[in-house]
């Protein structure tokens, strides 16, 4: 499977080029507040391990103090006392203050933490978008999700516990070993380094192999996700076939693999907890050891005994916590490996350097020798030209698989063609910016999908600055403004997820409501009324013919009794420019349009004799009314 269930993505992004791509959001250019907070949790997590180290040393001079001045000995007990509850206070006030301090950096590296979530995953989502047509066809929404949601966790974990506990845990180790030194000798230092290194290489080793067990895991989650969204984004065809079983099975079947991979997870983790507290146990118990035969020979007092014991139970803190903090970075880098390669992924289609806007004055669409594939084993257009004169209306018909549909990708430039030209008043689309080019067209697609929200919203989306009146003219226009105020919530209607509450037509007229708001000097209209019955096809057709007045248009048809009034009909077969002319002209060429024309006359002609019969039925009462019903 691709990397993290989105296909495309093989390649990781190494676990450097990650680090390295995470500093410009630690250190961010232009916001000098955000590099003051850095620094100064900095400063703070300096002093905080200061304090650290001092605890253990107030404690073994309590300690000692006790152990010298006992009442046993005859001291005074009130000096005893007071200086005790001093050298107690000492103790526990650091201990308090090193948590204050703790929370204080935490508190100043908050926002840089969030801020840097916010700046890296809106640079991926825009990065997202500008992705060429082709990955998104290939991209499953479900693993795409998952894998953006579990990386914006992982940007803030990487970035807080990277330069929050791995910086001063290397700090306090490197004062434990000046404090060992300065109180005991150089055998001491060794045993702890030693200590440490055992346990880091034995944690670094042990999450290498549970990284794998981590990255199954995420690819189960993944798989699961996936199935679980494309099934219910389907609901209706999964209840049209009755494979609700099969859908759980599926989806039970992911679920497995993850169970089996979250149980290895936490098993590996029992295995990695152990081996660290045995490595660090028994160096600990060797320096004490040690410490303990100094006490008995004279050389060290019961104070360092002590102190010793709580600075490796002390240090054992930050240091179990850095094996954490290396599982989690690493279990946080295989998160962020799918955002970094989906950052490297380059747009197919890409401005060209010193593109400029695209200008407009008349809307002269012309092809020139245009031939395209979408793969080298596939030829989809050969040597296509034609033009759509300003202001005019140019139909394209043919048999599926013509390339129809591609002649719109191709002026829409989500592909580059391999050879020929395509041009809009003289000007080669690849010469201006992509986005001047779609500002200047409009298009009302044969399935248009609206966003999860009200049908204001919807038409506003048109154009995002128009006024409210604005946008009812246009709902007028296309014919729904009737229908909008027949709701209860009017233009605040939700529409649901793709638009799944509104009719066919009703999505339809939303569409043309804000093409009608974008008001483009180029129209385009993909098979736009051929999923609708005849009565709503000829509402939306009028409404359509409306919009398309003045404006040079492009129309691909599937139904042809939709274009017979257009300017010029052009006739695709397997990739080719067969026939073209009126649709009077074509019909006395009697040649692939008249063919295509007479088929779908008979269709039409069989479907309404089809019904005349069955209302005759009814009339009869060989048939009660609703037991067949003959549609589109």
């Amino acid at each position: 499977m691709p990397l993290g269930g989105v296909p495309g993505l093989d390649a990781r992004a190494d676990h450097w080029t990650v680090l390295m791509g995470l500093l410009p959001f630690v250190w961010p250019q232009g916001r000098p507040d955000l590099r003051l907070r850095v620094v100064l949790a900095f400063v703070v997590l300096t002093i905080a391990k200061l304090v650290t180290i001092s605890v253990p040393i107030f404690y073994k001079a309590a300690v000692d103090w006790l152990t010298e001045h006992a009442p046993a000995a005859g001291g005074p007990a009130g000096v005893l006392a007071l200086t005790a509850t001093g050298l107690i206070v000492a103790y526990g006030g650091g201990r308090v203050l090193m948590m204050i301090l703790n929370q204080i950096r935490d508190l100043f590296f908050t926002k840089v933490g969030q801020h840097a979530v916010r700046q890296l995953n809106n640079r991926t989502f825009r990065h997202l978008h500008r992705l060429s047509l082709r990955f998104h066809l290939e991209r499953r929404t479900g693993g795409l999700s998952r894998v953006i949601e579990r990386a914006a966790r992982a940007i803030e974990l990487i970035i807080r516990m990277g330069l929050l506990q791995l910086a001063p845990t290397v700090l306090e180790l490197l004062l434990v070993c000046g404090v060992l030194l300065y109180f005991f000798n150089w055998i001491y230092v060794v045993i702890v380094l030693a200590t440490v290194v055992a346990y880091m290489l034995f944690t670094f080793s042990a999450s290498e192999w549970r990284i794998h067990i981590r990255r199954e895991m995420n690819e189960s989650d993944n798989d699961a996700n996936t199935k679980a969204i494309d099934s219910l984004l389907n609901f209706e065809t999964v209840k049209y076939f009755g494979n609700e079983d099969m859908e759980s099975r599926r989806f039970d079947a992911a679920m497995a693999r993850y169970e089996k991979a979250a149980i290895k997870t936490y098993y590996s983790l029992g295995v990695l907890n152990s081996g660290q507290s045995f490595i660090y146990t028994v160096g600990m118990t060797l320096v004490m050891w040690l410490a303990a035969r100094g006490v008995m020979s004279g050389t060290y007092t019961v104070g360092d005994f002590v102190m010793i014991n709580a600075m490796m139970i002390q240090l054992y803190m930050p240091l179990n916590f850095m094996g954490t903090v290396y599982r989690e970075i690493k279990q946080g880098l295989v998160d962020l490996e799918t955002m970094f390669a989906l950052l490297q992924e380059h747009p197919e289609v890409e401005d060209k350097p010193g593109a400029v806007p695209l200008k407009v004055p008349h809307g002269t669409i012309r092809f020139n020798d245009v031939s395209f594939s979408y793969d080298p084993e596939r030829q989809v257009l050969h040597d296509v030209s034609f033009e759509v004169p300003a202001g005019k209306m140019v139909a394209i018909v043919g048999p599926s698989g013509a390339g129809k549909s591609t002649i719109s990708r191709i002026l829409f430039r989500f592909y580059d063609i391999q050879s020929g030209a395509v041009t809009i008043d003289g000007q080669d689309i690849r010469d201006v910016t992509q986005a001047s080019l779609r500002a200047a067209i409009g298009v009302v697609p044969q399935d248009t999908v609206l966003f999860n929200d009200t049908i204001l919203y919807n038409i506003r989306y048109g154009r995002i600055d128009a006024s409210d009146r604005e946008i009812k003219e246009a709902a007028s226009l296309a014919q729904i403004d009737h229908f909008i105020d027949t709701l209860p919530q009017g233009y605040e209607t939700m529409v649901g997820e793709r638009g799944l509450k509104l009719s066919g037509g009703e999505k339809q007229r939303v569409a043309i409501a804000r093409t009608i708001l974008k008001a483009p000097p180029i129209l385009m209209l993909d098979e736009a009324t051929s999923a609708l019955d005849s009565h709503t096809e000829k509402e939306i057709q009028d409404a359509l013919d409306r919009v398309a007045k003045n404006r040079t248009t492009l129309v691909i048809a599937h139904r042809l009794s939709t274009i017979v009034h257009a300017d010029n009909i052009l006739v695709l077969e397997k990739g080719r420019l067969v026939e073209q002319g009126t649709h009077a002209e074509l019909m006395e060429r009697d040649g692939l349009y008249a063919s295509l024309w007479n088929r779908q006359r008979q269709a039409e002609k069989a479907r309404e004799e089809l019904a005349h019969a069955l209302e005759e039925a009814q009339k009869a009462g060989a048939l009660l009314p609703g037991d067949i019903q003959v549609g589109e």
